[in-house]
């Protein structure tokens, strides 16, 4: 049987996550997990498909970087796969783990994907020096300080903590630390 993964960083590539899902069921998987998330952060739905594929599965994926996020993550899905008896394809790269040659390709595209990474952030990391040097560097902008002002007015009607969190889309601790110091 294929099962599907599917995953994009942020709800705001929602069409990168249909696209995805449109790939995997035209390749034919009968079940897909998905979800909308970092992959540095919990990946339940990456877990409930790994949980639930059984020996002669095929856990198909439409890129690498949808599945793992370093050559260490790679490597101990890969393993987890294996132990079950499960094969791997990455459509993007037409690789199936079946083969002697898919695996070998396997583990040198997740070298290369870390590295290739690795420049990445050391680049962003030079181009924040830099703005910080100039000045231009402001960082993020604090989402849930926005928030204050419907924080505080939600908390005044009763409302828990956790029902706010829920409601506005911050952490419960966001939540408390707005109230702690509006007190």
């Amino acid at each position: 049987m294929l099962i599907g993964y599917r995953r994009s960083s942020t709800t705001d590539q929602i069409a990168g996550f249909e696209a995805q899902d449109d790939q995997l069921r035209a390749t034919g998987c009968t079940k897909i997990f998905g979800e909308m998330t970092s992959s540095v952060s919990q990946r339940d739905q990456l877990e409930a498909a790994l949980d639930y594929v059984r020996e002669g599965d095929c856990l198909v994926v439409t890129k690498l970087d949808r599945l793992c996020r370093s050559v260490a993550d790679l490597v101990a899905i890969t393993e987890r796969l294996r132990a079950k008896g499960v094969a791997l394809r990455i459509l993007s790269m037409n690789l199936d783990t079946t083969t002697p040659t898919g695996k070998l390709m396997l583990n040198l595209l997740g070298s290369i994907a870390e590295f290739e990474r690795e420049l990445m952030l050391e680049r962003q990391r030079e181009g924040i020096a830099k703005a910080k040097r100039e000045g231009r560097y402001r960082g993020r902008a604090p989402t849930a300080r926005r928030l204050a002002p419907q924080v505080r007015e939600l908390r005044s009607s009763g409302t828990p903590a956790r029902e706010i969190a829920a409601k506005l889309g911050i952490s419960k601790s966001s939540v408390h630390r707005i109230l702690t110091e509006a007190a």
